[in-house]
């Protein structure tokens, strides 16, 4: 069910910018601090939309995602460990 992939911070910080399913490369750099021990050959889409909906600073309607979202988000987050 989705409601088991819902954030954990129901109170968001107001003070925090809110990420949307548009910003796929704001959430790969987030995943990648918060994920940093990840190996992006064993995650799954599946893994990076759950991991997702539990950023504190994401903020959009989880059904909105699909899969050319959450490709994306892998690709920048890849291009991202590439370029270092």
């Amino acid at each position: 069910m989705i409601e088991d992939y819902l954030p954990v911070n129901n109170f968001p910080d107001p003070d925090v910018d809110r990420l949307t399913w548009d910003d796929t490369y704001a959430i790969a750099l987030a995943l990648q601090r918060s994920y940093p021990d990840a190996n992006l050959q064993e995650v799954s889409l599946g893994m990076i939309y759950t991991w997702t909906l539990k950023l504190n600073e994401f903020a959009d309607d989880p059904q909105l995602a699909n899969e050319e979202i959450l490709a994306a988000i892998y690709r920048d987050w890849f291009e991202e460990i590439i370029s270092k």
